[in-house]
């Protein structure tokens, strides 16, 4: 929610904005706005990796609906990968004007959830990572192809 549109890792199509705003404690892979990508992505070594299946920010009310009918997959190399549910956590976000769901450069708290991935490092050299989720009438699909190596 802190970068608009144009350059946003979730509305991106080929992976060019993989390395935008990452944190140097985990690399964090972006879904999409409910739209099918391809994406090629560099990643440093020993750094984890998050990603959400599918994820919603909003009301509990919201976030309740939302996970009734949560559900998805990843598979990292041909193997599947669990997800984590996030029934509901308070979160704190700098937004920026532009930014599709954010729609504001202001700082506020929302409601966070959805269902998360949360891996060790990736072992160096070439991988496939297939996410799929879906929750109401919204789904995700995200191919990545991810290369690790140096930071």
């Amino acid at each position: 929610m802190s970068e608009p549109e144009g350059t946003n890792p979730v509305a991106d199509e080929d992976g060019s904005e993989c390395e935008r705003n990452q944190p140097k404690d985990v690399w964090f892979l972006a879904g999409t706005f409910g739209t099918r990508a391809e994406r090629t992505c560099s990643i440093p070594e020993w750094v984890p990796v998050a990603f959400p299946l599918v994820n919603l920010t909003g009301n509990p009310a919201a976030c309740a609906s939302f996970m009734s009918t949560a559900k998805g997959s990843a598979v990292l190399d041909g193997e599947k990968v669990e997800a984590d549910s996030s029934l509901g956590e308070p979160i704190s976000v700098q937004g920026v004007a532009l930014n599709p769901v954010s729609g504001t450069d202001e700082r506020f708290t929302t409601i966070g959830c959805g269902l998360w991935v949360q891996l060790p490092p990736l072992k160096p050299g070439k991988h496939t990572l297939t996410i799929r989720g879906q929750a109401q009438d919204f789904s995700v699909a995200v191919d990545y192809s991810l290369t690790v190596g140096a930071a």
